[in-house]
């Protein structure tokens, strides 16, 4: 289907996956390969890859632990017609974490799920990152594309410095400068005021939520790097005030 020239394909499939919450996972039964659907709270990983965290006594893990193959439906549940929203329809493995790599998706799992705290340590629950090989992305007529991952993912190869720095960034911003989370969510993305918190950040982009509402914040330019991402952070401030 032609695509319209102001539409960036990339761009709303990744904020999709940066914004979205919850998600329709879909997994295989075992022995029938009967599909089985189930609602599930997600986040992202730095590169915008979901993640879940999931119970083995939950059916939708035993059947990823049976055969990982996956996808995963996630939606802007537009008010009226939700199918007027965009939405994406992820393919993908499921795959454990363990070890440090657990440890980051969990930073980043309790930052967009502040409640999961209550239960994230117990013994049956583990983290998951989908890791996907494709996604189908359906914005309305004429916008209806299918992307590869190098699409939608963000590139975090050299950005090292700015994943080590990201959780001392999030807690800086939330404990200190709350005036400017307000600021870039209602002059530069025209959200109304709220108590915005930020969630994480990413070498394109910082992801922020006030309740159950998110938004995300693009990056005029990349940053990778925790300097260049304060730089970054000043720089949107002031032009956000500059529209007072």
């Amino acid at each position: 289907m032609e695509l319209t020239a102001d539409f960036n394909a990339s761009r709303l499939a990744r904020s999709l996956l940066r914004r979205s919450r919850q998600g329709a996972l879909a997994t295989l039964m075992p022995g029938s390969g009967d599909p089985y659907c189930s609602l599930v709270n997600v986040a992202s990983r730095t590169d915008a890859s979901p993640i879940l965290l999931i119970s083995r006594l939950a059916l939708h893990t035993r059947n990823i632990l049976a055969d990982n193959r996956v996808s995963l439906m996630l939606d802007e549940r537009a008010a009226g017609d939700p199918l007027e929203g965009a939405r994406i329809m992820l393919a993908g493995r499921a795959e454990e974490a363990a070890g440090e790599a657990a440890g980051m998706l969990r930073r980043r799992y309790l930052n967009a799920h502040p409640s999961a705290e209550a239960f994230v340590d117990f013994k049956d629950f583990s983290f998951f990152r989908i890791v996907p090989s494709g996604a189908h992305l359906v914005a309305g007529f004429g916008r209806i594309i299918d992307l590869t991952p190098v699409q939608f993912l963000t590139d975090i190869g050299d950005a090292g410095e700015l994943l080590e720095a990201e959780q001392g960034a999030v807690a800086h911003m939330n404990e200190d400068h709350r005036e400017a989370m307000n600021l870039y969510a209602t002059r530069l993305l025209g959200a109304e005021s709220a108590d915005w918190t930020c969630t994480g950040c990413d070498p394109d982009g910082m992801d922020m939520q006030a309740g159950t509402a998110t938004l995300r914040l693009d990056f005029p330019e990349r940053v990778t790097s925790g300097t260049a991402l304060r730089k970054m952070l000043v720089r949107l401030a002031g032009e956000a005030r500059a529209k007072g």
